[in-house]
């Protein structure tokens, strides 16, 4: 529960990307919940990274691309049933 948690927050910080920054805690935080659970750091180092960028495009497709990567890994490592989440 609380990885799906951690993920809510992930795709609503990714999907606010357009508009604003999001709360950098708050990531920071459903980040620090996903890293047992990832076997490979790039996707949740490219979140963060991407998340803090001031332009909006590279912030958006960034945390795009890291966004899948972790539910790639997250499904990988049985945490989350495939499909799950959309």
């Amino acid at each position: 529960m609380l990885v799906k948690l951690a993920v809510d927050v992930a795709r609503e910080a990714m999907e606010a990307a357009g508009s604003a920054r999001g709360d950098p805690s708050a990531v920071r935080l459903a980040l620090r919940v996903l890293l047992p659970h990832c076997p490979e750091r790039w996707p949740l180092t490219m979140f963060w990274e991407s998340s803090v960028q001031d332009h909006v495009i590279g912030r958006e497709q960034g945390m795009n691309a890291a966004y899948n990567g972790i539910l790639g890994q997250l499904e990988r490592a049985g945490v989350l049933p495939v499909g799950t989440i959309s």
